[in-house]
């Protein structure tokens, strides 16, 4: 297991000294002004910026698509578009001049919604890379795009790694699902990168289930709530 404790904290200001517990902590951008992230980095603490890689939540721009994530309600964008990856690049620079010490990596997924995106993906990857620098990139998921991937980043997130949203609220992934999450994991470890896996609950023993699930895979493990508001 590598790395170290990884909070994603997406609630308001939780105060430094909670934040400090963990070496690494995801949060939102404009949350936290420059000196509170300062003194996170003073005590030990690494702030990543969350980053969208391909959807938007800004308003309408020529890069959008017609179709919105049906979870979070961003707009799915043409990750190749010019204005995007400028857009997306002049996001990084402001975040790591603002204090962040690395990039949090989102929405790498596009296998899933509009595959003929991987390679721009990629590219756009490499350009968060060089704009980030020698600091800390930490990818959410990207599997169809790991064998290039690694060599751009530090870290691999694996979000819902153990348990689900379901309509009735949260649940463990059904078998067959848990066992392709686990083949996952296993070729994650052949890779030279922090592992961490992330799972919402709001019950303790399902919790532990994830926390225990996490460790048999060598990832380390934060547990919350869906909105991210729990640390």
């Amino acid at each position: 297991m590598t790395g170290g404790p990884l909070a994603v904290y997406y609630g308001a200001t939780a105060g430094w000294e909670r934040l400090a517990r963990y070496d690494r902590v995801v949060l939102q951008p404009g949350s936290y002004p420059a000196e509170e992230l300062g003194r996170l980095r003073r005590y030990g603490t690494q702030p990543l910026g969350h980053l969208s890689l391909s959807e938007d939540h800004g308003p309408p721009a020529p890069w959008h698509r017609h179709d919105r994530n049906p979870e979070w309600g961003g707009r799915y964008v043409h990750v190749g578009h010019p204005g995007w990856m400028q857009h997306v690049v002049d996001q990084a620079r402001a975040m790591m001049a603002g204090g962040f010490g690395g990039l949090f990596l989102n929405s790498l997924n596009v296998e899933l919604t509009f595959p003929e995106d991987l390679p721009h993906m990629l590219t756009l990857i490499a350009a968060v890379r060089e704009e980030a620098r020698p600091d800390y990139l930490l990818a959410n998921r990207g599997f169809a795009l790991l064998s290039r991937l690694a060599d751009l980043v530090d870290g691999v997130l694996f979000e819902s790694f153990s348990v689900a949203w379901v309509a009735s609220g949260y649940a463990p992934w059904p078998p067959a699902t848990l066992e392709a999450h686990a083949r996952i994991a296993e070729r994650l470890l052949g890779f030279d990168l922090d592992l961490y896996a992330l799972d919402y609950c709001d019950d303790k023993g399902l919790a532990e289930f994830a926390r225990r699930r996490a460790r048999r895979f060598g990832l380390h493990s934060f547990v919350s709530d869906r909105a991210l508001t729990r640390l």
